[in-house]
């Protein structure tokens, strides 16, 4: 019988934020895989790092940072042959993924790769986007309201086009872009309806003006959530 690969969202930062199905899979599995820079550290492994009870094979999985998709791909192939070589041997391999694996996660990449021939069960996480919203105390929307989810790479003219229709929007990836990302929406006159939030639920949140945050100081893990009416119950 092969292992069971899981899927485990432990969500955006703060530990306790990790669901008790996720606690309990990352507690059982006797092997331990996560995404990590490729010559540096694992934000993932940083956060469950208090829920590890017991030593475990660990599988960093180092992703090259680069714009380009094929280095991060075959690394991708690379995790997934080496993941496979536990599942054969009946091992169940615990894959960590920041926020949800299934909302711009890292996960689904392996899951691409591995599902078709192994058994997968993907746990849910707390995400980025609702964290976010939590720690800003703004809700997203209401009522009929339609979210628009952007990912802040995309080009001006999208960002504005799609900002132009939404009735609450919520950019992501922020980082390198948030200069660009600002003059669209100070050019849209949302800059009084838009929250910036930086690094959400880990200790070293912080919530700015968009005015406040030097335009090459944004992280990548940043957010700008906009909503029309100023507020969801408006």
């Amino acid at each position: 019988m092969t292992g069971t690969l899981y899927g485990l969202g432990i969500g955006p930062g703060d530990p306790d934020l990790i669901t008790l199905k996720a606690l309990k899979r990352l507690q059982s599995a006797p092997v331990l895989a996560y995404p990590a820079l490729e010559d540096g550290d694992s934000l993932a492994r940083a956060i469950i790092a208090p829920h590890l009870t017991a030593p475990k094979i660990e599988i960093a999985i180092r992703i090259p940072m680069t714009i380009e998709r094929a280095p991060a791909q075959a690394a991708y192939d690379n995790a997934a042959v080496e993941i496979s070589r536990y599942l054969e041997k009946g091992d169940d391999v615990a894959v960590l993924c920041e926020g949800d694996p299934f909302f711009y996660g890292s996960f689904m990449y392996l899951f691409g790769r591995v599902a078709e021939k192994y058994k997968v069960e993907v746990v849910p996480g707390v995400s980025s986007l609702t964290a976010c919203a939590t720690s800003l105390q703004s809700p997203l929307s209401a009522r009929n309201d339609i979210l628009t989810v952007l990912p802040a790479p995309l080009s001006s003219d999208i960002l504005r086009a799609r900002l132009q229709e939404a009735d609450s929007a919520a950019i992501m990836k922020v980082g390198r872009h948030f200069a660009r990302v600002r003059d669209v929406i100070f050019d849209l006159g949302l800059e009084n309806n838009a929250r910036y939030i930086e690094r959400a639920t880990m200790e070293n949140e912080k919530i700015m003006a968009l005015a406040d945050v030097p335009k090459n100081a944004a992280p990548y893990f940043s957010m700008i959530l906009i909503h029309k009416r100023g507020q969801a119950w408006k």
